[in-house]
């Protein structure tokens, strides 16, 4: 299975991509959360100037934080700087718009959104539309400015629903999800990807890879699965599980209701110590701040052990090859961590586990 890398778009982030490309990595990714993070495209043309080899992906983004002549931009735009190296996700932008106080856009906009990315980065036509006005759009000054030649990646954000998978088939590009290390689930996406892609002639250049984002702790034989280290290494994942879960409790109780009774009590326990509630309308202020960052010691009790062996990959060197390898046979083409505690010695342990 390939490897890649996840981060935060910040200073210095392309000190990091050199490094991951000098592991043998195959991708090095930021996020695209405003309101969180830095900007993608800034910290990505920082990645592109300082690499040579190394793919380099966005996060992912959404119709609801970027207009697709906006976004489209952008990528050609890195796509110069980096030619044929550019992986764009493309999401109804759950996080990003939650950390905004906002729901998630729709599964219709963001096939319009992944379409019309897809025409102008390939130099062709699309249709934009602002409210009753629709026009033609295309890039009027390519070659120096923007990259239409060589082709992007596309990949479609999906957790456990359909819905997305079907976008990707339809759009023929691949997938991309955030902590789904269930085989099973792995394998119903690809089944629903498949069967929409059926008579659907697909865009030009595409690729249908499929990616997943977890954390990666390698225990010696004997060591505490759910130590300290451990807890350290994933909190960030399960942190962000809660957050999503006690914001969305009150507009969608069904996502909670599938916890586990203690895994609920994590979730009000977030909330208490946060100081908001599921109802508050601000609660997004006070979930969010340090999202996908280090955890703080007094949060460890929140790593619960049945969210760690859900999100992320903890074991032994043999441990993990193993299930590594049961989501190679379900269909996953890399492998993405997050890391947060010490991200060179983390990328290290993934390249010598897996390149």
């Amino acid at each position: 299975m390939r490897a890649g890398v996840v981060v935060a778009a910040q200073p210095g982030v392309e000190e990091l991509a050199v490094q991951a490309e000098g592991l043998g990595l195959h991708s090095f990714w930021v996020n695209d959360t405003p309101m969180v993070h830095g900007d993608p495209f800034v910290a990505l043309s920082l990645c592109a100037k300082a690499t040579s080899r190394i793919r380099l992906g966005i996060g992912v983004t959404s119709p609801a934080l970027r207009s697709a002549p906006a976004a489209a931009s952008g990528l050609a735009s890195l796509n110069a700087l980096a030619p044929g190296r550019i992986v764009c996700g493309v999401g109804t932008g759950n996080t990003a718009r939650r950390t905004l106080g906002m729901r998630p856009t729709s599964a219709a906009r963001l096939e319009e959104f992944t379409g019309a990315l897809q025409d102008l980065c390939a130099g062709r036509s699309t249709e934009y539309r602002e409210g009753d006005r629709v026009r033609d759009i295309r890039f009027l000054h390519a070659g120096a400015h923007v990259n239409t030649a060589d082709p992007i990646e596309f990949a479609v954000a999906a957790l456990l629903g359909p819905k997305a998978a079907a976008v990707a088939g339809r759009r023929g590009t691949g997938l991309i999800s955030f902590g789904l290390l269930d085989p099973t689930a792995w394998h119903a996406l690809h089944a629903a990807r498949h069967h929409a892609a059926q008579g659907t002639p697909r865009a030009s250049g595409s690729h249908t890879d499929s990616y997943v984002v977890t954390s990666l702790h390698v225990l010696d034989e004997g060591q505490d699965p759910h130590g300290e280290a451990a807890r350290d290494a994933t909190g960030h994942l399960v942190l962000s599980l809660l957050a999503f879960a006690a914001d969305t409790a009150a507009d969608t109780p069904a996502a909670v209701g599938q916890l586990r009774p203690e895994e609920r009590e994590a979730v009000r326990r977030l909330l208490e110590r946060r100081g908001t509630t599921a109802t508050a309308p601000d609660r997004h202020t006070k979930l969010y701040p340090g999202y996908l960052g280090r955890i703080a010691p007094q949060d460890r009790d929140l790593v619960l052990p049945s969210l760690m062996n859900m999100l992320a990959l903890v074991g032994t060197r043999d441990d993990l090859l193993a299930r590594i390898s049961i989501l190679e046979r379900a269909g996953v083409d890399e492998l993405l961590i997050q890391p947060v505690i010490d991200p060179p010695a983390e990328m290290a342990v993934l390249a010598q586990l897996l390149t």
